[in-house]
């Protein structure tokens, strides 16, 4: 089988892994299930007995705040969903740590918010946390700060997936394991479909395989959408996602056995995005937009060169000098985003000019490039 053969290449150099659980494995009918953690707990626990580090990305909290809240459905509002998730996330990281202490791994428990990933120094205050607690044998436990999120609490990274994924290349993982109530991504619907069938190896996720989710896979949320976007994420870092179905006996024991296939693997990206440029395109969010000409579009997309000022004709929003912005071209699709040199108010005064221009209207000077070409990424 194809996934076997590709296994067998990928899994000997597999040394950091990122495993991601969703509500949907671990949660009965009205409550976070012990007997499903437990599993988990001891399949986590074999892989680290392999000599494999593991990262736990873990859904659940408002699932475990709604059982000691007596709520009978899940709560609407944000504040709501907030008060769940901070009653549940100390009850989700107790059942894990029991399980986990009663084999002998110590666990850590780490809360992200978008901030946390957003601002460049916290992002590697982050990776340095990781990196000793992992150096020390300790299992991190990961999730959103949902108790704190000042947005939806679908998520803040627009949900676990993604935060999976921006984990596993924050740390330089080599493997992205999504496991989900879903034994991986289908041709159609297997619900209405008796023709659908189970993908085995995705080699590229392009708008075919996204039309496979019920819509595209950047723009999409949550089901199958997301994680789409998660691997999509992974595979430009370099990083292999598998997705498979966390409900399945042994399914991680599986993963990991290079003789047999489980779920659907996407293979990494040939051409692999720096961990920076990576940062800039997944991680921060624009804080305004720079529309460029047809001329500017093509040196851009198609030459690998820097934004000048001269191809820039409208700029929006408010930002200053080394925000992240994106890039649409006379169409108005974005096809980029990057960290600019000047401020929104500096650009209104340059934008159209020639860059021998840009002193003499501004009094300074912070280089030819708007965007240079090393700050400025391309999207799928």
């Amino acid at each position: 089988m194809e996934q076997v053969e590709q296994k067998r290449a990928l899994l000997p150099r597999v040394r950091r892994v990122v495993v991601k659980v969703g509500s949907s494995v671990l949660s009965g009918t009205q409550d976070i299930d012990r007997e499903r953690i437990g599993r988990l707990v001891h399949e986590l626990t074999g892989l680290r007995q392999r000599g494999l580090e593991i990262v736990l990305v873990s859904s659940g909290a408002v699932a475990a705040g709604m059982a000691r809240l007596k709520l009978t459905e899940r709560p609407k509002t944000t504040p709501q969903k907030q008060a769940a998730a901070a009653v549940g996330q100390i009850r989700l990281m107790a059942f894990y740590d029991e399980q986990f202490s009663a084999v002998g791994q110590p666990v850590a428990q780490i809360l992200l918010t978008h901030d946390d990933l957003a601002s460049r120094r916290r992002y590697l205050n982050a990776r340095h946390t990781f990196e000793a607690l992992l150096d020390a044998g300790v299992l991190p436990i990961v999730n959103e700060n949902d108790s704190v999120a000042v947005e939806e609490v679908r998520f803040n990274f627009g949900d676990n997936d993604n935060l999976s994924a921006l984990v596993a290349t924050l740390i330089g993982a080599d493997l992205l394991v999504i496991l989900s109530d879903v034994p991986g991504l289908y041709t159609a619907d297997p619900r209405t479909c008796a023709d659908a069938a189970l993908l085995s190896v995705v080699r590229e996720i392009n708008r075919e395989i996204e039309s496979y989710a019920g819509g595209s896979g950047r723009f999409g949320t949550g089901g199958m959408a997301s994680k789409l976007q998660a691997a999509r994420k992974a595979n430009e870092a370099g990083i292999a996602c598998v997705v498979a179905d966390g409900r399945t006996p042994d399914v991680l024991s599986r993963v990991f056995d290079a003789a047999q296939s489980a779920g659907t693997l996407f293979l990494a990206a040939g051409d692999r995005l720096t961990r920076r440029k990576h940062w800039i395109a997944h991680t921060l969010k624009p804080s305004g937009v720079i529309a460029v000409d047809q001329g500017a579009y093509e040196a851009i997309a198609q030459g690998g060169r820097s934004l000048l000022p001269k191809g820039i004709t409208e700029v929006s929003g408010t930002f200053g000098a080394g925000e992240c912005v994106s890039c649409v071209n006379p169409s108005g699709s974005e096809f980029a985003r990057g960290l600019v040199n000047y401020a929104a108010a500096e650009l209104q005064r340059i934008k159209g000019l020639h860059t021998s221009a840009i002193e003499s209207v501004l009094e300074y000077s912070a280089g030819d490039a708007v965007i240079h070409r090393d700050d400025l990424v391309l999207l799928a």
